[in-house]
């Protein structure tokens, strides 16, 4: 087992003032080495030594996505780069990319917060666990990897693609533990069934998700279809990687890693505290990177803080599950829209399968969406006024979820586009 009970069952208290005292050497030592935040520092008049509360964060300026662009490739580092040990880096295909780097101690930090995570899901040093992340620039794989590895857990590198023999080394290796996205995960099962295999008759027992928003009843879908216990962890190369947050065993809420993240919660609009229990959109504050400190990190996912105590003892606040991204939010005929409404909406209709696709217009200036859902093929041979009661029960189930009247449109199984990493849910052809 890796089970830190000294830290993450500490007083709240305690907590609290370890969190001060990090923050504030975190400030000090980016106002002292970076010069990015030591001008908007001297900007604003802000001193760390004057930080006396961490609510006094809320002075500090927020970082941006672009900020680490416009500071391409180490202009955010706060060690020489002969101090750092580890180089990740996102795709940029969007401009120029985002670079983040790791000392030593980052490593150790890394894997230690990873395996805190697995030891909460339920692993143990027992497990086999085949890591279905991609691995290279991609912090996910790597983050899984030496997480697992901390844990004593075994680990079969497999990375992404390649489904049948995935499932082969499933069987052979007798893996226990699964690492990869939700919508891949589901892609797996789709695989095992037209190979003809029971997942029944594998040692699969866990199932660790992340990488993008999925909703409860997908869990369940996951849960049913694979024979395991699906677990929910979150993370972001921004601020680490995976180990920031992750569920125990109580599957309500992921425990945050409060001693070295400072996390808000924000109205992204206003970017004022919400009220407790509200969904707003997280920010960050890294408290013992040493290469790559983050100051305020706007991650544009949206959620809400548990802070009730959970059964399994440990202090840390929980995050929600997450609802979407403020960025990735659909204003349709003046309704805000998150694609994982819609997903909660279809999963509750007995007949569709877990893959859907939304398509936004625009026609004569009004805005039109059609939501593609896959079911079964028996539907298709069904008497049109079956088909339409479906099609109705559906559409009433998204305009309860949603406030709007959506159209429908079945499509046959296997049908839409699958996916080895992220999901593309939304195609929106609208000129806006």
């Amino acid at each position: 087992m890796y089970w830190q009970k000294k830290e993450e069952c500490r007083p709240r208290a305690e907590l609290e003032k370890l969190q001060l005292a990090r923050l504030k050497n975190t400030l000090t030592r980016v106002a002292t080495n970076v010069p990015f935040y030591r001008n908007q520092f001297h900007k604003l008049g802000l001193n760390p030594e004057n930080i006396k509360s961490l609510e006094d964060i809320r002075k500090y300026p927020f970082t941006l996505k672009q900020d680490l662009r416009n500071n391409y490739p180490y202009g955010l580092f706060a060690v020489p780069l002969r101090d750092v040990v580890r180089l990740h880096s996102s795709s940029g295909t969007t401009g120029n990319a985002t670079v983040v780097g790791y000392s030593r101690e980052d490593i150790i930090t890394w894997s230690n917060l990873v395996a805190r995570i697995l030891c909460g899901a339920g692993l143990t040093p027992n497990d086999v666990i085949q890591i279905a992340f991609g691995y290279g620039l991609f912090t996910g794989g790597f983050g899984l990897h030496y997480g697992a590895e901390r844990l004593g857990a075994s680990v079969i590198p497999v990375s992404a693609g390649n489904t049948r023999r995935q499932i082969q080394i499933m069987q052979d290796f007798k893996t226990t533990a699964l690492v990869c996205t939700p919508s891949y995960a589901l892609k797996l099962a789709d695989t095992m069934m037209d190979m003809g295999i029971n997942p029944n008759g594998l040692s699969l027992r866990f199932g660790l998700f992340g990488a993008e928003p999925w909703s409860e009843e997908m869990r369940q879908e996951i849960n049913e279809r694979l024979g395991i216990k699906a677990s929910d962890n979150y993370g972001l190369s921004e601020v680490m990687g995976p180990g920031v947050a992750g569920e125990c065993e109580e599957f309500h809420g992921q425990h945050i890693n409060e001693d070295h993240f400072l996390v808000e919660i924000l109205n992204p609009k206003t970017l004022e505290p919400v009220k407790p229990g509200d969904i707003g959109e997280v920010v960050i504050t890294t408290l013992t990177k040493e290469a790559f400190p983050m100051i305020r990190y706007r991650t544009r996912d949206l959620t809400r803080m548990i802070t009730e105590p959970c059964p399994c003892g440990r202090t840390f606040h929980r995050l929600d599950r997450f609802v979407g991204r403020s960025d990735d939010m659909l204003i349709i005929r003046g309704v805000n829209v998150f694609p994982l409404q819609v997903e909660s909406a279809i999963f509750r209709i007995d007949g569709t399968q877990p893959h859907y696709q939304i398509i936004v217009d625009r026609k004569d200036n009004q805005d039109t969406c059609t939501v593609k859902v896959e079911v079964s093929e028996s539907y298709f041979f069904d008497e049109m006024r079956k088909q339409r009661t479906f099609i109705d029960g559906i559409q009433k189930s998204l305009a309860a979820e949603l406030g709007l009247s959506i159209d429908v449109k079945l499509v046959e199984e296997r049908s839409l586009e699958r996916f080895e990493g992220k999901a593309k849910r939304v195609i929106d052809n609208r000129i806006l």
